[in-house]
Parts: C-alpha cells; structure tokens; sequence
C-alpha cells in the first residue's frame, strides 16, 4: 500500500496545473495518478479539432496566454500556433509535466475512491494508495453525454479520430453548441453538406460569456461554411429518439417530426461532469454539477476537492482553461494552511499578477456593452 498526503487524479491540464503550483510552493508529499499519459484526453481529440481558445504570447503585459496552466509558460510561444491541436497541447503539458519533474504515475487507472476516519483510500489497479486529501481532475471528454434514447447508435463526436475518414455526403449533427458546430465545419470542410439539429437557436448563442455561446473561432468559420451553402440549421429541434432503419436512421423529435438520414448520425451532445465516477461523494446541483464550498471542496465530503471544467459557483462556470486555472492556488493554499504548511507568499503573488487566483467568486458576471 503506497501513502500520499494528497493524490489529485489527472494529468490533463488541470492536473498538471495543480501538480505546479504545490511544487512551486514547495510541496512535496502529493501524488499524480494518470490512467493513461499527461495530455492522454487532448491526444484523443479529432486530428482537425483545435482549441476555439486564441494563445497569445502576453506575459509581462498582464495577458498570461489564455491556454497557459502556469505562470512563465505559454503554448503560443512553444509551438508557434494560435489554435493549438489537441496533439500539440497534449505535448505542452507534458513538457510541463517534464519541466516542472511532476510525480506523476502513468497507467494508473483509478477504479474508487472511498472516505474513511483516516482519509481516503483510492484504489487503483496497482493497488491501494491512502491520501489525507483527493484532489479530482479527470475532465469531461472521456465520458460522452447521449442524451436520448438510442443516441448510442450515432457516433459520438469524441469517438472521430479525423474528418477526413468520412465519404463525402449529407450528414445530420445532433447538438447545439461548440461540439456539434466543429463537427459540422469540419464535415463541410470535405465536401459533406451537414444539417446541424439543434435544441436551440443560433440567436441563443449570442451571451457575451464564452461558456454559455459559440467562440468568436467558431463564429467565423461557421459563417465561411454557411455562405458556401454547406451548412443549414434545424432550429428548436429536439431530439427524442434515434434508431436504425435498414441501411438509414430515423430521428424522432419532440413536435412528432421525423426525419430520415442515410448516413449514421453524429451525436455531438457534451460531456458529462468527470466526477460522475466518484458521484456519491458530492452533492449535485439541478445542473448536472458537483456543488462545492468557496474552496471548491465537495459539500458532503471533507478533504475532497473538484478541479476543471466541472467546477461552477453559481452563475460562475469554470469550463475554459483560462478560467479553472484561476483556483489551483486557492485550493493549494487552503490545504497548506490545514497542515501548518509554511506558505511562499512570492508564489501566491505571481499567481495574482497573472490572474490565477480567483477569490472573489461574485465578480465573474461576465458582461458586454458593445
């Protein structure tokens, strides 16, 4: 049986993000547990897939690249791309794992986590590893929502390797927001026509808060493949049902339409939160998240604490990288302080001076006037 004082499980970016800052700090006894390899999730994204988020070389001017997970690093300048594919950002973070010489333990897979009097017990299988305090970090995109009845029998937008595998035809996308807008352009980039069925509308898209409308990265390349005649929208379709029809599939929606598609669906629905495997150690809101304290600690489980694109406050949602980041430091500080850890205040403050430490969870309505 291996002992840690803290295990944080995942080595994707926020993982890795973590891992830094107790390093900085100066802290030794934590343990990272990856079922795969850092950056493992980015490297299965679609090969054409890229961040909608812009990286910018901005450090020393107040603008820490947005795709940064640590202060002094910047994806931008290390591979000279504005929109980093999911390969290329899966290498950043292993550089930094590398760099920063993270105690990470690849193909670890952790099968539950359990809460006693003396902590936690994770088991994995290598075995048992007991740890005062879990930190969980495991992201969203091994764990593709189907959000109907027969959605299984599409192919999930997570499970593309490339675009281009596909035959030139008329495919529907079933989604309505970041997901199933990719897939849609991707498709239309080789000469598919693509009808994107989607629960919402594209006016709907217009909130000035990146987590709740398309990215300007999207906007402009849906409007190119609009223009071109190569994609058009269903709007306020609600899908209820997918099933197989000799070699076609029929989808059902909510109004009693149906409508016949010759080729396999994509399903490009979302994600569900990472922290559905371990879900009854937290609390859930209606939303379908894990509701935290100010420390973004579970509720109903003392010494657990939530990390990444789950982690919601609210009207806050945390799922950008440039916007969890803003808690590693909080949480590292609060944990330190529960064991009388001596704190490097120098660190604390390059994390403020590069906006990556967030307390004042009220302040992050985000607004436009123009």
């Amino acid at each position: 049986m291996q002992h840690s004082e803290i295990v944080i499980v995942g080595a994707g970016p926020a993982g890795i993000g973590m891992g830094i800052v107790l390093k900085k700090l100066g802290f030794k006894s934590f343990t990272i547990l990856e079922k795969d390899r850092a950056g493992a999730s980015f490297r299965s994204w679609p090969e054409e897939m890229k961040l909608i988020t812009p990286s910018f070389t901005g450090q020393g001017f107040g603008a820490l690249d947005l795709n940064a997970v640590a202060p002094g690093t910047s994806p931008a300048f290390t591979f000279q791309r504005e929109h980093l594919s999911g390969r290329e950002y899966g290498d950043y973070l292993a550089l930094l794992a590398d760099h920063f010489q993270l105690p990470i333990q690849e193909g670890t897979s952790v099968r539950s986590v359990h809460k006693d009097d003396g902590g936690f017990s994770v088991e994995t299988d290598k075995g048992t590893m007991k740890a005062k305090d879990v930190i969980w970090g495991a992201g969203e995109f091994q764990f593709p929502k189907y959000s109907f009845h027969g959605a299984e029998i599409g192919i999930h937008n997570s499970k593309v390797a490339r675009w281009s595998q596909f035959e030139k035809a008329h495919f529907y996308v079933v989604g309505g927001y970041e997901s199933a807008m990719d897939a849609a352009v991707q498709l239309a980039s080789y000469g598919s026509d693509v009808t994107v069925v989607m629960p919402n509308s594209l006016r709907e898209n217009a909130e000035a808060d990146p987590s709740r409308s398309l990215s300007p990265y999207t906007w402009e390349r849906l409007e190119d493949a609009y223009e071109k005649g190569k994609v058009q929208f269903l709007e306020k379709a609600v899908v209820e049902k997918l099933a197989k029809n000799g070699p076609a599939y029929d989808l059902y929606l909510s109004d009693a339409r149906k409508i016949r598609s010759e080729t396999r669906p994509i399903i490009a629905t979302g994600f569900h939160s990472g922290a559905k495997q371990i879900e009854h150690l937290f609390e859930w809101g209606e939303n379908g998240k894990p509701l935290l304290t100010n420390e973004d600690m579970s509720t109903v489980t003392d010494g657990l604490y939530l990390i990444g694109p789950s982690v919601q406050h609210q009207n806050a949602v945390f799922c950008f990288i440039y916007k969890f980041r803003q808690r590693f430091a909080v949480i590292a500080e609060h944990l330190l302080k529960k064991r009388r850890f001596s704190i490097d205040e120098k660190v604390l403050t390059e994390y403020r001076e590069n906006q990556m430490f967030l307390t004042d969870l009220s302040c992050c309505e985000v607004q436009c006037e123009c």
